[in-house]
Order: structure tokens, then C-alpha cells, then sequence
């Protein structure tokens, strides 16, 4: 018989053949921000995220940018995709799109190019799973657009570009179009984009080869009036779909046809605790990457909203509203192994970190929180 000490040398040799490790034990995390004025920011920053515990540490600034907003990963994981919110382009009114090289063993970035997005205030950007097209919604344009991912990962020519028409009935804040979010379906062959001032997901077929962006038929799904649709955010495995309706401090849940990138109502439920009289705004919506639950963040109760998803109907059941631990939780990340939720609080400059309870999707304060002026993005990278 082999000896204790003759198994477990097997045992550890198996293990270096076959990988005992379960995931990854580090994160990157990128960090969008509002730069100039008082904010103290100066582009994007990197955090560490110890992966055991929740530690999570500041490494400082990753690049200087101007207003990078929102952050996109490229499909390699050695790309990183920006839009610059504020600010004219070249002379143009409109904002832009930037394209950065991650060092592997740093995490800095390095800008390759950047071009305009086409209209003002872009907001919101992602790259289709081929890797070939970065997406972006312009807020004050009130437009959408499609730029190419060349094979050295700069930005190419605009091969889309989709100026929205209509209102809704708050004059105020719909007196005209804003989109407000684009996303690409798990099939890479629709874009829904949520406009907040037409209180619409508007639907689009995505040619991935080409680029291109064309009316689906039908065209859309409208919200609730006044609701004003922000984010929206795929299943990613069952046949549904969310969207957060900022104005409204709701949350709309659909069934989605992949076949016709059809989208259909099941229900809008309150992001608030009942008896809430504060005002409030909602901001982001995610997806737990098992897919059983769902998160939407409130700014004014300054909380995440936790929502358990039936996997039967898509119906959303009401678990918990956790406090962020700061003002103004604007964006929020689930890191890929759907342990972790950081919640980035713009106006506090702190990002906060909750475990999630695989169980029950609860959140909670793992007593972890790093410093970061005005962040609003968030973004993780694996080591």
C-alpha cells in the first residue's frame, strides 16, 4: 500500500496537472470618472480586488482621460474601451470614444487612438462579443452609433450611426430624445437602445461583420410614460430581459424573443422600500452572472435593490434594499464569479464592497472600501 506521504505527493502533482483553483484570486477593477472642476479626478483608476477576502485597494491612476464616464472590456481582456462625456471633440459638439491598451502585468493603460461618437454627452458603451464593434449612446444627442474595432484594436471608421426622434410627457426631462444605454443581445445580432426621453427600448438588428445598425421590426417597446428607461441588461441564459426606469424609481421586466429580437412586458415593480417618501432616482441594473438575481441601484435612498428572477416566468421577487455606505450609488460591478458587488458612490468618492449570499442574492458590507474621486463605473479585469 502506498504510504499518507506517497497520495498526497499525487495528489498535489495532480493538482498542478489539472488546476485545483476554482477562480481567479486577484481583480482589476477600473474605475470611470467625472473629471474637472472640484471632482479631484483625473481620469480612469485601478483598483486591486483580493478575491479570499474582499480587501480592496487603491493603485492609482490607470489613465489620464477627460470625463471617462463609462468603461468597456474588450472580449481579449487586453483592451479597455472609454467614452468622454463632456467636452467638445476636435471642435465638434459631440462627445468621443477612446481605445487603450491594458498592460498585463501593470494594469495601466495606454491610449491607442480616439474618435467622435458622434453626438453630445455619450454615456454609455459596449463591444459586441465578436470584438469587432464598440457601441455608444449619446445622452444629449439623443443618438446611437456603431464605430469599427480594427485588428490592432484601434477605433476605425463610424459604420452606424442612428439619430432618435419623438418625446414623452415630462417636457422637462423629455422634451426630446436621450439615449441613455446600448446593448447587445447574447446572439450578437440585435442592439436594444434605452432612451429616456421617449420612454422606449428601441430595437435594432446588428449586422456583427459589418457594423451596421437597422430598425427592427417591430421597432421597440415603450414604458410606462414618465418612466424613463436608463439601462437595460439581458439574461444570460433564460429568455429575459430588465430595464431601469430612472424617473420612475421602477424596474420592467420582459420576455425576449432571440429569433425576432422581440421584446414583451411581464411586469414594473418599485425599486423602494415601501413607505419611501424621499426623492429618488434609479441608475444601474445588473444581472448575477448565475442568473437568479437581480440588482438595481437607487440614488436619494441611496441603496441596491435586490430582486430574486423565477426561472420560469422572469417575474421578480423583492429580497432586500442594502445600503451603499455613501451618497449617490451611480454604476455598481458583480465581479465574473458573481462573489463580489462594488458600489461606486459618486458623490461620496468612495467605492464599497458587499459580498453576495449565493443563496439568497442578499448583499453584505464586507467592511472593505477604497477612495475614489466622483467614481461612476465600474469594470473588472481577472489576473
Amino acid at each position: 500500500m502506498r504510504s499518507a506521504r506517497t497520495v498526497a505527493v499525487l495528489l498535489v502533482t495532480l493538482c498542478g496537472l489539472v488546476s485545483c483553483t476554482h477562480g481567479p484570486t486577484r481583480m482589476d477593477v477600473y474605475i470611470g470618472t467625472y473629471t474637472g472642476g472640484r471632482t479631484g479626478s483625473e481620469g480612469i483608476y485601478l483598483l486591486d480586488l483580493d478575491m479570499a477576502t474582499g480587501e480592496v485597494k487603491s493603485r492609482g491612476l490607470a489613465a489620464r482621460a477627460r470625463n471617462p464616464s463609462f468603461l468597456a472590456i474588450h472580449p481579449d481582456r487586453g483592451h479597455l474601451f472609454s467614452v468622454g462625456e463632456f467636452g467638445d471633440f476636435k471642435g465638434q459638439k459631440a462627445g468621443s470614444v477612446s481605445a487603450f491598451r491594458i498592460d498585463a502585468s501593470t494594469g495601466e493603460l495606454t491610449l491607442i487612438n480616439e474618435t467622435s461618437s458622434g453626438g453630445g454627452a455619450p454615456c454609455h458603451l459596449v463591444v459586441d462579443a465578436g470584438g469587432r464593434t464598440v457601441l455608444a449612446a449619446n445622452y444629449n444627442g439623443g443618438s446611437v452609433c456603431a464605430i469599427r474595432i480594427e485588428d490592432d484594436r484601434s477605433l476605425g471608421e463610424t459604420t452606424a450611426f442612428v439619430q432618435h426622434q419623438g418625446s414623452s410627457v415630462d417636457k422637462r426631462r423629455q422634451g426630446a430624445p436621450h439615449a441613455h444605454s446600448i446593448n447587445v443581445d447574447p446572439t450578437n445580432r440585435y442592439a436594444m437602445a434605452a432612451d429616456l426621453g421617449l420612454d422606449r427600448v428601441l430595437v435594432y438588428r446588428f449586422d456583427d461583420t459589418r457594423g451596421t445598425l437597422e430598425a427592427n421590426d417591430p421597432s421597440g417597446v415603450s414604458v410606462a410614460p414618465g418612466g424613463g428607461p436608463r439601462h437595460f441588461a439581458f439574461h444570460p441564459s433564460w429568455p429575459f430581459a430588465y430595464v431601469n426606469n430612472e424617473m420612475a424609481s421602477t424596474v420592467t421586466a420582459f420576455a425576449y424573443d432571440a429569433r425576432k429580437g422581440v421584446l414583451v412586458e411581464i411586469e414594473t415593480l418599485s425599486t423602494l422600500p415601501e413607505g419611501f417618501q424621499g426623492g429618488n432616482s434609479t441608475a444601474e441594473l445588473r444581472v448575477h452572472p448565475s442568473g437568479r438575481f437581480l440588482y438595481v441601484s437607487n440614488r436619494g435612498h441611496d441603496s441596491v435593490a435586490v430582486f430574486r428572477i423565477d426561472r420560469q416566468t422572469g417575474r421578480l421577487t423583492h429580497v432586500e434594499n442594502e445600503k451603499t455606505g455613501g451618497r449617490t450609488p451611480r454604476n455598481f460591478g458583480i465581479d465574473p464569479t458573481g462573489t463580489y458587488l462594488l458600489a461606486a458612490n459618486q458623490s461620496t468618492g468612495v467605492v464599497v464592497v458587499f459580498r453576495v449570499d449565493p443563496r439568497s442574492g442578499a448583499l453584505e458590507p464586507t467592511g472593505h472600501s477604497v477612495e475614489v474621486p466622483t467614481p461612476v463605473c465600474v469594470r473588472f479585469v481577472a489576473r
